[in-house]
């Protein structure tokens, strides 16, 4: 492990960040970045400024939720944005993408999962089974050609599945707080009397400062169900290049997830990337740019091999 920046990042893996940096400096990357860039935009965007905004739009399913998401055409390969749970396509890191994207002429879909955003349902009905299912649904009917899927926290363990299901759509993954498994693994180590409490209950409740609330709530069945989708417990079949970001304060999952990612995966391509001072969410402005260069990056690698 060696710093990588003067921002207290450090990577383990491949190149290091300046030479990201530098391949985005030659791709006018830096110029987007530049006096506030894809930070302000959002602020921008905020303030009611939509011209350059993608519109929302509906997918109808048969007997199925409509999903709301916004989509930009563009060339390949398309960027994938997948929220965490409780989140929805309208937060910082997706807005950013979607400048990103159009900036450079790629194509950018983000989605709100069923019961969350914009989209029917409801979130305390839906599953990993559930949400799995969306990712698939828009990757099948709305992505064209590879695509690079960007998931945050639980959008990082949607992400490694639909890697799995959709090898042919996968160029590349980009994790942010991976939370592979996390909700699983976690339940399993409490204590014994905390969990017997738990299922007499039927209900987890988990205490956090990203919900209005102030906690989320777990039903058994979701647990269960969540089981069947767990990925570290194996090698994982996933081959193209890994990028894998977490902060080292993030005090809702682990960094040591994204490390265990990165051993599981057959990938022969993975960087594990660590913020010394990065929390959960991801979204300081110096997080979104490292997040935007390294996605960049991505794309250069992938477009010269092509």
């Amino acid at each position: 492990m060696r710093a990588a920046t003067s921002r207290e990042t450090f990577r383990i893996g491949g190149s290091s960040m300046a030479a990201v940096a530098l391949r985005c400096c030659r791709r006018g990357v830096s110029r987007i970045l530049s006096h506030g860039g894809l930070a302000a935009s959002t602020a921008t965007h905020s303030k009611g400024d939509r011209r350059h905004k993608s519109t929302v739009q509906y997918a109808t399913r048969p007997e199925l939720p409509k999903l709301a998401y916004r989509r930009v055409k563009g060339k390949s390969p398309g960027v994938v944005f997948l929220p965490d749970y409780g989140s929805n396509m309208s937060g910082q890191k997706a807005e950013a993408l979607e400048e990103f994207c159009r900036s450079l002429g790629h194509s950018y879909l983000r989605f709100d999962y069923t019961g969350h955003g914009a989209s029917e349902g409801v979130r305390e009905e839906g599953s990993i089974g559930t949400w799995k299912k969306d990712v698939l649904y828009m990757l099948d009917e709305f992505a064209e050609g590879p695509q690079i899927l960007v998931g945050s926290s639980i959008g990082g363990w949607l992400m490694l599945l639909a890697a799995i299901a959709r090898p042919e759509k996968t160029a590349a993954l980009v994790g942010i707080s991976t939370a592979a498994d996390h909700l699983v693994t976690t339940f399993n180590s409490l204590p014994l009397e905390t969990k017997m409490q738990v299922q007499e209950k039927g209900e987890w409740t988990i205490p956090t400062k990203h919900s209005e609330e102030g906690l989320y709530k777990f039903s058994m069945d979701f647990l269960h169900e969540a089981e069947n989708h767990c990925v570290l417990h194996s090698p994982l079949p996933i081959t193209c290049p890994v990028r894998l970001i977490h902060g080292l304060k993030d005090e809702d999952v682990p960094w040591h997830i994204s490390m265990q990612v990165a051993e599981r995966v057959l990938s022969t391509d993975v960087d594990v990337i660590l913020r010394r001072y990065g929390q959960h969410r991801m979204s300081e402005k110096d997080d979104i740019k490292l997040m935007v260069y390294t996605i960049d990056d991505l794309i250069d690698k992938l477009t010269t091999m092509v």
